[in-house]
């Protein structure tokens, strides 16, 4: 009996028309590192008391669908999980050479069905009502930069064949470390030895009484943007606005070269003054925390720009 391993896995998406509808046709193959998410439904404890010391059989509870993916920040498929987050951008170009703008604070959100295959067993988990509820990035030295995904689906259908018709595959070019770079008000900005950034949608689960078990949707409620700078200390920049409370623009992008490239700006942030710790003799850091709030001139917290040969997302 063949056993399922982690190289012949497959990933494919597809936007549906109506949430929890699976999409049909020809998915999307997505490239991704790790995926843990699917369906799990618990037991719930059988309390009736009179029977004797051993315990009655439980019930099934309710099911969740619910999980993340780590999938490359990388030229062409990413801008799929940025709508999937974000919504669809405003795009502008012409072939090969496309601006895609996405924007913060989007009334409504896409669901997509997911199809997560384990080729060699055969299974092919397809999860449909899929909404993505977070986006996290950390920015490091070197090495590929990656995205995790938060996701939360309403059902899942085993298969013992794929369900996602032909996949189309793109040529997979991945941004690196090596292409970062982190700006403050336009500015380089220096001394910093790593970054993360966390995008929460604040997806609510509306769960009602159902006799399938499954969850009527989820809504985008109030959303949250928070993330970390370490720094060498080398000046008071930081430190002096984080002291004053003076609000910042933080830019982290990625280029390739000048049509290919990827820029998050987050155009208001705050951070808290820190405290400053000395650990011996070797060169002083501190962390600065920063939480992002609504810039009224930019009508939205974060723009998210991708310049790629994609025409649509």
């Amino acid at each position: 009996m063949p056993r399922a391993y982690g190289y012949n896995a497959s990933l494919l998406m597809k936007t549906e028309s109506t949430y929890g509808t699976q999409a049909t046709g020809n998915f999307d193959r997505m490239p991704f590192k790790t995926a843990n998410f699917g369906s799990v439904q618990g037991l719930v404890d059988n309390e009736l008391i009179g029977q004797g010391r051993d315990p009655l059989a439980p019930t099934r509870g309710v099911i969740r669908v619910e999980g993340d993916v780590t999938v490359p920040v990388d030229l062409r498929r990413f801008g799929q999980w940025l709508r999937m987050v974000l919504g669809a951008p405003v795009t502008t170009g012409t072939t090969p050479n496309f601006t895609h703008t996405f924007k913060t604070g989007a009334a409504s959100l896409p669901s997509a069905s997911v199809e997560i295959g384990l080729t060699n067993a055969p299974v092919f988990l397809m999860e449909t009502g899929v909404m993505a509820n977070t986006l996290a990035i950390d920015l490091t030295k070197e090495g590929y930069v990656d995205a995790v995904i938060g996701l939360i689906g309403q059902s899942e259908t085993k298969n013992t064949a794929t369900a996602g018709g032909t996949p189309t595959s793109v040529t997979n070019t991945q941004f690196t470390q090596f292409h970062s770079s982190i700006k403050r008000d336009g500015s380089a900005l220096g001394n910093i030895t790593g970054a993360q950034f966390t995008y929460d949608n604040g997806l609510e689960i509306i769960e009602t009484v159902r006799a399938d078990g499954k969850i009527d949707g989820c809504d985008p409620t109030l959303a949250k943007l928070t993330g970390n700078l370490e720094a060498r200390f080398a000046d008071a920049t930081l430190f002096d606005a984080a002291t004053a409370g003076t609000a910042m623009a933080l830019e982290f992008g990625w280029t390739i070269n000048t049509n290919h490239s990827i820029v998050f700006t987050i155009h208001e942030v705050y951070m808290p003054k820190p405290k400053i710790s000395i650990q011996g003799a070797g060169g002083i850091s501190a962390n600065f925390d920063f939480q992002a709030a609504l810039n009224t001139a930019q009508s939205c917290m974060m723009t998210v720009v991708l310049k790629t040969d994609i025409a649509t997302y």
